[in-house]
């Protein structure tokens, strides 16, 4: 049975990247993600205009009942421009629709090439070649992406490329439409490239995901009405945009989605930099010391802050439990008298409290030598601190898990986590400051003559006259013996056994 694995740290990608001094990018479809990159990184999207204007042709989807009369009609159409010698991209959603394709043309006899991020090596030279007469490349969303394609093949062939533009240049058929639109522009662009001539086509059926979710049966209804058979598609740019506003809702879906998931990780990145910030703290080593003293003197008034309220009378504290409570983290604080504290204030209390317990620490770091004493805290409040992190990490899990109910009691969810989380949190600290107070006044520290010592692995001799020896200075073992070794066999059946 495997162990159950723990979380040692969490952050979205959104606080990752935030976490840069300076965040910039490039890409060619970052307009439509503008709302997205303003609201979560405060960047604004400039759009350059190209070095050549633009001539790639998009024509309007052609939208079909049914799953096989799209293929049919997307095998009909590469057909049709490989015989003229132009050259085609389709692009497919998935590693199957990809094959499925491929065996259709197949069938037909068309020459083509596969990408579908399977063949590492080759994919940068399929794409490249993408552009030369009567090429016909399908392709995934995910493959090929950042490869030019050059009109003639790469290297040109400048009579080749005329060729290509003499018929139109690069013409890329879509599958389906995506979910978001950046994917389908994407594939769109890799067409009518630095002013090269070009086009663009979308291949829809009714029984596509983002058709079954937006307006499909609407326009199902209209088929039949029309008394259109699966062959007969329906073209109009009102459809075309129909389809580009539902891709919008999806795309507004997907972003209220991490949105919602980054205001949650917003509470716990604050506390994320709280703990870090300590951490380095330990790691940079330059005040340790003072770090510990002063987590002593905040146990120490917490404890105090608990004990003297001032809802009660000062005789009627409970200074024996106070004792109790702080002799259990220090321990030579439970000789502390009583009487000594009766009758004061309870900043005084305090102050009595505070200054025995770090003459107590005093007294250790004496004892146990300064320069050992600050490696013991380092280590000390390293693990503490992870140790403690580790439990707040799968607290806060839990509690997201569950917060989604306190929407039936008219309560915000995100509300309440925050409000949780900051008091788990301070918990947390508190256990911190706590636990590493209690160890740094209970270690031992071991003289290394007293030290055990880790049992090393002797190193095999070689066998002499067929028998293996015990290594040297190991005592004479009895061929029915336990092994020195530590495997749990007997000395003939392991290291006596004979060569």
């Amino acid at each position: 049975m495997e162990r159950e694995s723990q979380t040692l740290a969490t952050i979205t990608f959104q606080n990752y990247f935030r976490m840069y001094e300076k965040l910039a990018g490039m890409t060619g479809t970052a307009k439509t993600e503008e709302e997205e990159l303003s609201k979560i990184y405060n960047l604004p999207v400039i759009v350059v205009p190209t070095h050549r204007p633009m001539v790639r042709t998009d024509h309007a989807d052609m939208i079909y009942k049914t799953e096989r009369g799209k293929w049919n009609a997307v095998v009909e159409e590469i057909a049709g421009w490989h015989g003229q010698g132009r050259p085609v991209l389709v692009g497919t959603r998935s590693i199957e629709k990809n094959e499925q394709l491929s065996e259709l043309l197949r069938r037909r006899g068309i020459r083509h090439e596969v990408l579908n991020a399977k063949q590492h090596e080759r994919e940068a030279e399929i794409i490249a070649q993408a552009g030369r007469v009567g090429a016909v490349t399908i392709a995934t969303n995910m493959a090929g992406r950042g490869v030019d394609i050059v009109l003639g093949g790469n290297p040109p062939d400048p009579a080749e490329a005329g060729r290509v533009r003499t018929v139109g240049g690069l013409h890329v058929i879509g599958t389906e439409r995506h979910e978001a639109r950046r994917i389908d522009n994407q594939l769109r662009g890799r067409s009518g490239r630095q002013g090269d001539p070009g086009a663009s086509r979308f291949y829809i059926g009714l029984d596509d995901e983002l058709m079954r979710i937006f307006a499909g049966e609407r326009i199902a209804g209209l088929m039949d009405r029309l008394g259109l058979d699966e062959d007969t598609p329906i073209e109009h740019n009102l459809i075309s945009r129909q389809i580009e506003s539902a891709q919008k809702k999806v795309e507004q879906y997907h972003f209220d989605m991490r949105k919602h998931v980054l205001e949650y990780d917003d509470v716990m990145n604050v506390q994320r930099r709280v703990i870090y910030a300590e951490r380095r703290k330990v790691l940079g080593g330059s005040n340790i010391r003072e770090n510990v003293l002063d987590m002593i003197t905040r146990l120490v008034q917490a404890q105090v802050d608990a004990t003297c309220v001032k809802e009660v009378h000062p005789d009627d504290w409970d200074l024996e439990g106070l004792r109790a409570e702080i002799g259990q983290i220090i321990p030579s604080l439970t000789g502390l008298l009583v009487e000594s504290l009766r009758g004061l204030r309870a900043d005084e209390v305090a102050d009595r409290v505070t200054d025995a317990a770090l003459e107590a620490y005093e007294r250790r770091e004496s004892e146990i030598g300064a320069a050992t004493l600050r490696e013991i805290e380092r280590l000390v409040l390293l693990q503490t601190i992870d140790r403690k992190w580790i439990d707040h990490l799968h607290n806060m899990d839990a509690l997201r898990e569950g917060i989604g109910l306190r929407a039936y009691a008219q309560a915000s969810p995100l509300i309440e986590y925050q409000r949780e989380g900051y008091d788990m949190f301070q918990a947390t600290l508190n256990a911190i400051q706590e636990d590493a107070v209690r160890l740094l006044f209970r270690v031992e520290v071991v003289p290394e003559e007293r030290a055990v010592a880790r049992p090393v692995m002797p190193v095999r001799e070689p066998a002499v006259h067929g028998v293996r020896s015990t290594p040297a200075g190991q005592p004479k073992v009895g061929r029915n013996d336990p092994c020195w070794c530590g495997s749990g066999k007997k000395f003939k059946k392991c290291h006596g056994r004979e060569a």
